[in-house]
């Protein structure tokens, strides 16, 4: 057998070279790997495939179009799989609990395989929430070239309207819809018909939410292909973009380009920066947190406010507006607004998985006349970001509001308490909300649910209810999904199982949120705050055994990023 090595064989060599590993080069020959397979570069390919749901369903096809491209490229591809939780399915459930606890194991996989068989590269291919933090997170902690590769939005669903036209709709319309049936607002059927319509095919959820919000992020950290990264899940350029990415982590190999070169606090302010600017999902500041803990990178809430504050928001995407992914590609995606960020001098000029830095990938922006979706700045749909960290009696160590997509920035109203998401849900089923009122949602916060659970059930069903939708708000140690609107307050910290104010709000107080002031307060006394916390015990777990116990006794604050490491 030759010593010479190929090009960019760095750590597979301890697992398949020399006569000592005859015994691991048997095992691989056996599922199907050739002599020479073995002796070129191995690359691991993470897949997160399921067939429960539509944004992960596709990924084999994503997989053997990858896999094809490392092969063109010189390199020998082996897949893997790990879980994935669809956030859209379990949401309103006990199953939703187990989505953000689903980061940490599909981090914790990745990276087990990836050590355990000494990958010399990795492309991890996500669809959903939280399989696209995970990646990022299992490859800052690898740091062996590779990249996240997302699989691509849905198309958008198409309604039949009563004059024979059809209007755009995503899974957000589902929820809002569910409620507007239990207002009575639209009967049996008209609710078959958004639910049947909503989701026609493979794909993640089609407006600026997490998932796609989380793929811009991912561009943008240049971790992610540009351009590439937006092509819809059922595109006819899905394959061929798929290939190229195989062919380009071979060259990231070659060159031994590490995360940890791309990956840097610049690459996260232009990550945090495009989330502000494009009315990105709330999520985005937990997972990015979470991302720059992997990174031994200081980050915290205030980044979050700061740069939204010097950020206008531009992009005209669902759910605060009128578009989705596929108007957002068509109109050029990532690279124009890369465009419109470098004009105004907010955009690092940081390295990307392509080669090339950013400012090299807006060069090369093909923006369609005259499109909607990416405004410019004399345009701006307002001249701050989409999001704003709120402190206060209530959340001393923050909480986060988006703010794309509706206009109060001022707030009082009557707390409705309750201390789980169901209990809140049924009381909104039930008429029991009043127009104004503050609905407090507690003990689903890391810890307390544990998992933090995001409220799309609650908040979709209020936006359903016209008399709720623009007078209600709440707030929660929970999560709200990126497709929720209007006005919410999550990762209240610290969360109520930590004895945190959230869980000495009463039935009748009066919150106040005050988003020019940066405020989220309970109008009362701080000696009367004081006195109420006298004496509290935390509810027992609700899991003391299993993944959810084991993730309730090791995670940090939501505004540490909820991470358990």
């Amino acid at each position: 057998m030759s010593n010479e090595l190929l090009p960019g064989k760095r750590q597979s060599a301890v697992l398949t070279e020399g006569p000592s590993r005859a015994a691991a080069r048997s095992y691989l020959r056996g599922v199907g790997f050739s002599k020479e397979d073995l002796h070129k570069p191995i690359i691991g390919i993470a897949n997160t495939w399921t067939e429960i749901g539509p944004c992960n369903f596709h990924l084999r096809k994503v997989a053997e179009a990858v896999k094809q491209g490392v092969r063109e490229a010189g390199g020998t591809p082996m897949e893997f799989n790990t879980v994935t939780i669809s956030d859209g399915i379990t949401m309103g459930t006990e199953g939703m609990k187990a989505s953000l606890i689903s980061r940490e194991v599909i981090a914790d996989s990745i990276e087990l395989v990836a050590r355990g068989n000494s990958f010399d590269g990795i492309v991890c291919i996500a669809g959903c929430d939280k399989n696209m933090p995970a990646a990022v997170m299992a490859l800052a902690r690898l740091d062996i070239p590779g990249m996240m590769l997302y699989g691509g939005s849905i198309a958008p669903g198409q309604l039949a309207q009563a004059d024979g036209t059809h209007k755009d709709i995503t899974i957000l319309n589902v929820f809002e819809a569910i409620g507007s049936h239990a207002a009575g607002k639209i009967n049996d059927d008209e609710l078959e018909a958004v639910e049947a319509a909503a989701c026609p095919g493979p794909g993640a959820c089609g407006g600026q939410f997490t998932a796609n919000t989380m793929a811009m992020a991912g561009e943008f950290l240049g971790i992610s292909p540009m351009d590439i990264t937006g092509v819809l899940a059922m595109s006819p350029q899905k394959a061929s973009a798929s290939r190229e990415a195989g062919r380009m982590v071979m060259d990231l190999v070659r060159k031994n380009i590490k995360p940890s070169q791309i990956l840097t606090r610049q690459s996260i302010e232009n990550a945090i920066t495009a989330v502000c600017a494009s009315g990105g999902s709330t999520n985005a500041v937990l997972h990015l947190i979470a991302i720059a803990h992997e990174l031994n990178i200081p980050l915290t809430m205030d980044d979050f406010d700061q740069i939204s504050e010097r950020t206008p928001f531009i992009c005209d995407l669902s759910p605060g507006g009128k578009y989705v992914a596929k108007d957002y590609q068509d109109a050029g995606g990532s690279r124009v607004l890369a465009t419109r960020l470098i004009e105004r001098g907010q955009l690092h000029d940081s390295m990307t998985v392509s080669g090339k830095t950013l400012h090299e990938e807006a060069k090369v922006a093909h923006e369609t006349p005259g499109q909607p979706v990416i405004r410019t700045w004399d345009n701006a749909l307002k001249q701050t970001g989409g999001l704003v960290i709120l402190k206060g009696n209530l959340a001393p160590e923050g909480c986060v509001v988006k703010v794309a997509g509706h206009e109060r920035v001022l707030h009082t109203g009557t707390a409705r308490v309750f201390d789980s998401e169901d209990l809140c849900f049924h009381a909104v089923e039930a008429g029991q909300i009043n127009p104004g009122d503050v609905c407090v949602i507690r003990y689903e916060g890391p810890k307390g649910g544990p998992g933090m659970r995001e409220m799309l059930a609650v908040t979709a069903a209020i936006k359903g209810i016209p008399e709720l939708s623009d007078s209600v708000a709440l707030l929660t140690d929970g999560r709200f999904s990126g497709a929720t609107r209007g006005l919410m307050a999550g990762h209240v910290a610290p969360e109520a199982q930590e004895g945190g104010p959230i869980a000495f709000v009463h039935e009748g107080d009066q919150i106040t949120f005050d988003i020019n002031k940066r405020e989220l307060r309970v109008n009362i006394s701080d000696e009367e705050l004081e006195a109420r916390k006298k004496n509290f015990k935390a509810p027992e777990p609700r899991y003391k055994r299993g993944v959810f116990g084991k993730y309730a006794n090791t995670v940090s604050s939501a505004s540490f990023g909820a991470v358990t490491s």
